[in-house]
């Protein structure tokens, strides 16, 4: 059992820690050192090894705390917490990753254009922010599992 919890901690760490790298490190250098067109480029470069370390993480994590809400006849309600946190953050990231990201790299090199289509601008800036958004809810999502999984815990290691 603790093989497994270590493997279900670090799926989790992995999760967030891509998710705080790439937002709070990453992101912010490249726009900062590189013009927006050729930062965009980098980015889209990035995310799809990003969205393959992510899904990787929380598909683990996600059958871990369902086997452990299973398996567990004490903490069930924080374990449940931890199941559906995870369950909402992994469906977040694959509707950002499978739907919101190729509709923004099929319209990017036209919304960086000099005078781009004010109508592709404004899809590109929605989706934009509603990966922003998603990537938020993610995080929030990720630490409101990891908290459960702290008091689920708790009761074992603090009697």
């Amino acid at each position: 059992m603790i093989v497994l919890i270590f493997i279900y901690l670090l799926a989790m760490v992995c999760w967030l820690g891509a998710i705080i790298f790439f937002s709070f490190f990453t992101a912010p250098v490249v726009f900062t050192v590189l013009a927006r067109p050729d930062a965009g480029k980098v980015v889209s470069v990035i995310f799809p090894r990003y969205y393959i370390l992510v899904y990787a993480a929380g598909g683990v994590a996600f059958a871990i705390a369902i086997y452990l809400l299973m398996a567990n006849r004490g903490a069930r309600g924080w374990w449940l917490g931890a199941v559906l946190a995870i369950g909402i953050a992994l469906g977040c990231t694959l509707y950002a990753g499978t739907v919101v990201r190729p509709r923004v790299d099929a319209i990017r090199s036209v919304s960086e254009e000099a005078n781009p289509d004010p109508a592709i601008k404004a899809e590109f800036d929605g989706l934009h922010h509603l990966s922003v958004m998603l990537n938020g809810a993610v995080l929030l999502l990720d630490l409101a599992a990891l908290f459960a999984t702290a008091a689920a815990l708790a009761p074992r290691a603090f009697p």
